[in-house]
């Protein structure tokens, strides 16, 4: 199969990718007792973003194209329940979801973009169903970096350009890029 033909997958994979990986640069620097803390009763804490995020993700991507996206055996409610004993079993759960994902993104290609896929009894394109998951990931990793960082406190290493290094990074981009 030619790149061409898988420019767009390709490019919703690469942006799966950074989403995934940016969440575990951040938790990765929170202690095994944080990832249990939420701010206050009101907040879910970084273990259960990860397990609604995997959850999601299950649910939305295994048999990705046959059925619909919202799994009967899916139970929402329970994601919000922080109870994952520990680290290894959390990132265990995290792994699962993550591979339901990319192992029903391997086979597409742009044709299949135009495709119907349902959620929840609703009809989306393939394409509307990615950009949606992404979107789902993004404001969720979002949520993991913030509350990574508070948790952190002065122990956080920047996962983007540090305050004061835009002019920097930007010099060192012109130098690699030209212009």
């Amino acid at each position: 199969m030619g790149a061409e033909k898988r420019l767009v997958i390709q490019s919703f994979i690469e942006k799966f990718r950074d989403q995934k990986q940016t969440a575990e640069k951040a938790v990765v620097q929170v202690s095994d007792e944080r990832l249990h803390q939420p701010l206050d009763e009101n907040t879910n804490s970084l273990a259960v973003i990860m397990k609604h995020m995997a959850g999601n993700l299950r649910s939305r991507f295994t048999d990705f194209l046959g059925s619909d996206g919202e799994k009967p055996d899916r139970d929402r409610d329970s994601e919000f329940v922080d109870d994952i004993p520990d680290r290894l079993a959390l990132m265990s759960v995290w792994e699962q979801g993550w591979n339901c994902l990319f192992e029903s993104l391997g086979p597409l290609t742009d044709d299949d973009l135009g495709r119907y896929v349902t959620i929840r009894n609703q009809p989306h394109t393939v394409a509307d169903a990615l950009m949606r998951a992404l979107a789902h990931a993004a404001y969720h990793v979002g949520q993991i970096v913030q509350l990574s960082r508070f948790m952190a406190k002065d122990r956080w290493n920047t996962l983007t350009i540090p305050r004061g290094g835009s002019r920097e990074v930007n010099e060192k981009m012109r130098e690699q890029f030209g212009k």
